[in-house]
């Protein structure tokens, strides 16, 4: 099938055919009609199935068909972080660019100047966190009674980040008549109960589960000593001749750490995470969109909302707690038809959080036994400190000094 059959306008089959798509992914082919019917869309789709396409192509259409005159907002589009709403933003730049519609993206860590001249110039779609469009809907900068169509995405990782109730604050300002598309990659009782909350009869569109997602994708798993962690990567990136790679950890200072030995190592890299400046963020991603950073080490939420077709790798430093944030992670590689490769590096107390994965996944990730830095699989993993225990070796400790 092709996007023609979709029925969408030339204006978009026009921009489309730029950007080289001529295809629609699953979401896509079953959830932009819905959309251009004038019905709710609950959507139960991860990143990476090309959700933003899905929403924005028929809201383009949608909006670009009607006749409107004022400045009011038209279509709000509520995402989690910076990097998600900004990369949504260009997405529509790119989609609508042969049409009339003026598009803006807000969110917080910069000054809202330049967010609030653009919106005072008069904007149809606009791309929002959820703290930067409370705070200037506060200052009255925003005013949401033209509201047509209503977008929140990935309201799981609201949910995640402690955001739910700032989106629940959105909601109450919202015209009750009004187009609502709700999109989420797991569908835990909370995220379920908004939905009933938000939608009218909507149109149930689903697809890849994440436990099919990782069976496209190349797995491996070292098994390696904490300590010999930063070593092995190095091998790994500098033996395989990687180019580009994200690299997960578990938290900023680690990030931070493994950014900084590969730098050291002659190999461009850079780290991104909450504790970095909004700027350094959208350098970092730039530059390795761009190819002048071979290597991006972030941390879950930062790295939310990272969309790059030709990713070839994705290395798990760190296992996640969660497995389905495995999932997530190398869903990131693997798109667009490329291949992709996961790597996954376990220490002796990660043993737990493989054997998670392997169960949500119902795989068994191979193990690559021949690497420079092996660990003795029969060791038994360190004791984890308590806080109580921390407390009593470092009174301990200052006995001795």
């Amino acid at each position: 099938m092709s996007f023609k059959k979709l029925n969408l306008d030339e204006a978009l089959l026009k921009a489309l055919e730029t950007q080289g798509y001529d295809t629609p992914t699953p979401i896509q082919k079953q959830a932009i009609p819905v959309v251009l019917s004038g019905k709710d869309l609950l959507g139960v789709a991860q990143t990476g199935t090309g959700k933003t396409a899905a929403f924005g192509l028929p809201i383009l259409q949608l909006l670009n068909e009607k006749k409107f005159s004022g400045k009011g907002v038209r279509s709000l589009i509520l995402t989690p972080t910076r990097e998600l709403a900004i990369q949504i933003d260009e997405s529509l730049a790119a989609y609508g660019k042969h049409t009339r519609l003026k598009h803006s993206v807000i969110f917080g860590g910069v000054s809202q100047h330049s967010q609030v001249e653009k919106l005072k110039r008069g904007v149809d779609i606009l791309v929002a966190t959820p703290g930067r469009l409370l705070d200037l809907m506060n200052q009255g900068f925003i005013n949401l009674k033209t509201l047509e169509i209503f977008v929140l995405d990935e309201a799981d990782r609201m949910l995640d980040m402690g955001f739910i109730h700032d989106v629940k604050k959105v909601i109450k300002s919202l015209p009750e008549k009004r187009q609502t598309l709700f999109f989420s990659a797991t569908m835990p009782d909370e995220i379920q109960n908004l939905a009933k909350m938000m939608l009218k009869n909507p149109v149930k569109v689903e697809v890849t589960p994440p436990s099919s997602t990782v069976d496209k994708i190349d797995q491996r798993v070292y098994f390696t000593n904490k300590p010999d962690k930063r070593k092995l990567l190095l091998h790994l990136l500098e033996s395989n001749g990687i180019e580009s790679a994200l690299v997960f950890t578990r938290t900023k200072h680690g990030a931070d750490k493994v950014a900084r030995f590969l730098d050291k190592a002659k190999i461009n890299s850079a780290a991104i995470h909450g504790n970095k400046s909004q700027n350094a963020r959208q350098n970092a991603l730039k530059n390795f969109k761009s190819g002048k950073l071979n290597v991006l080490v972030a941390t879950d939420i930062a790295a939310r909302g990272i969309d790059i077709d030709e990713l070839g790798h994705v290395f798990n430093f760190d296992l996640p707690n969660v497995p389905e944030t495995y999932v997530h992670r190398i869903g990131r590689t693997g798109r667009a038809g490329n291949e992709g490769i996961a790597i996954s590096f376990c220490a002796a107390d990660e043993r737990k959080e493989l054997k998670d994965i392997e169960k949500l996944a119902a795989i068994k990730i191979p193990v690559v036994e021949e690497h420079p830095y092996p660990m003795d699989l029969n060791a038994e993993p360190a004791p984890v400190a308590t806080g109580n225990n921390r407390n009593r070796n470092n009174n301990r400790q200052r006995r001795r000094r």
